[in-house]
């Protein structure tokens, strides 16, 4: 049921570089419709918060240069939606600011903070997890965040250990960033480890009152301009103050600080849609596991290859197994999937040869 006081903020000003060349600096994947599906992957998720919360209370934090990009996204949204960073601060500041604004709105409100850019097969079990979170937090203060259960020893995810009794909403002990392979395989074995999505809930109460507690230097610097928020003074004291907080994420600022932190574990089928190959698995497949984004394509002797090309582009693939071959524009990567890490460091070389009007 859609409340008034339901808040979201959808976090939504990375560049992507790991999805290079579909996504670059100037229009970042989560403003592509990476799956082919017809919705961007910021417009899927305001689609599906919007079940829930009320569209008019659901904020978008992006980059300052992805305003357009936004707007022409999502027309149902106003330009006060917009919360645009002026520098990159990593997650806590802007999830301060957020907390701040709405504030103002609402003393009341409880909020979902959630990635622009992941992929949620069960979007109605998402809403019922939501749902359940903050019936949680309105009615106590806790820091809730929503643990995926673990279906391999992934090593690239975040893990959270949790007190495994009966009830639902289960009490954290403990984070831990990116295991190895033994480690993650003893998390999994034990049974009381979930995946950290960067899917938070709370009341603005609990959160602002963990900031002033645990990030007390920012908390001042952004009560600052608390007479500002949601009026024409807003932008100019962002732009002034934005950049003088603390570079730092949600998650070493206040998650694993904090003594009241709790988790939903769930299943509705999630991936971060972080690399090619995390797209790659959620691609329908031919009888060679090969995935197609666009193209129309002959595989001969090929198989396990992710291929996303412009509509329509017609590719002929002989004798390639588990690559990544992407075209946009004017631009063509070929990489072995095993080599993906390395897509980082090849968008720097790329920009240091061809210019950075192609990252």
């Amino acid at each position: 049921m859609k409340k008034n006081n339901y808040y979201a903020v959808i976090m939504a000003g990375g560049v992507g570089s790991r999805f290079w060349p579909v996504s670059t600096s100037k229009f970042p994947k989560q403003f592509h419709d990476m799956l082919g599906k017809g919705d961007s992957l910021l417009q899927r998720t305001f689609k599906r918060l919007s079940a829930l919360i009320p569209k008019e209370n659901i904020l978008i934090a992006t980059n300052a240069n992805y305003k357009n990009l936004v707007l022409e996204q999502l027309p149902e949204c106003s330009d006060k939606q917009l919360l645009l960073e002026p520098a990159m601060r990593n997650t806590a500041p802007c999830i301060l600011y957020a907390a701040l604004k709405i504030q103002q709105k609402d003393p009341n409100a409880v909020m979902v903070v959630a990635p622009s850019d992941h992929w949620i097969d069960n979007e109605q079990e998402f809403i019922n997890n939501i749902q359940t979170a903050f019936n949680a937090c309105e009615d106590t203060d806790i820091l809730m965040t929503l643990g995926i259960q673990p279906n391999n020893p992934n090593t690239g995810y975040g893990y959270i250990k949790f007190e495994n009794d009966d009830a639902d909403i289960k009490k954290v002990i403990n984070f831990t960033e990116k295991p190895d392979l033994e480690t993650a395989t003893k998390f999994l074995e034990s049974g009381n480890y979930v995946w950290n999505a960067g899917i938070f809930i709370w009341s603005v109460k609990s959160i602002i009152k963990a900031f002033e507690n645990y990030l007390p230097e920012m908390n001042r610097l952004f009560c600052q301009g608390a007479q500002t928020y949601n009026t024409k003074l807003e932008s100019d004291f962002i732009a002034e103050n934005y950049q003088k907080a603390e570079n730092i994420s949600i998650d070493y600022g206040i998650m694993q600080k904090a003594k009241n932190i709790y988790t939903l574990p769930v299943e509705f089928g999630w991936n971060d849609l972080g690399t090619w190959s995390s797209l790659y698995e959620k691609l329908e497949k031919d009888k060679q596991d090969n995935a197609v984004v666009n193209a129309k394509t002959i595989f001969n002797e090929a198989s396990g290859n992710v291929v996303s090309t412009s509509k329509n582009k017609h590719v002929v693939i002989q004798g390639l197994n588990d690559f990544i071959v992407v075209e946009k524009d004017d631009v063509l990567l070929i990489c072995p999937k095993k080599n993906e890490q390395d897509i980082k460091q090849i968008v720097t070389q790329v920009k240091e040869q061809f210019g950075k009007d192609l990252v």
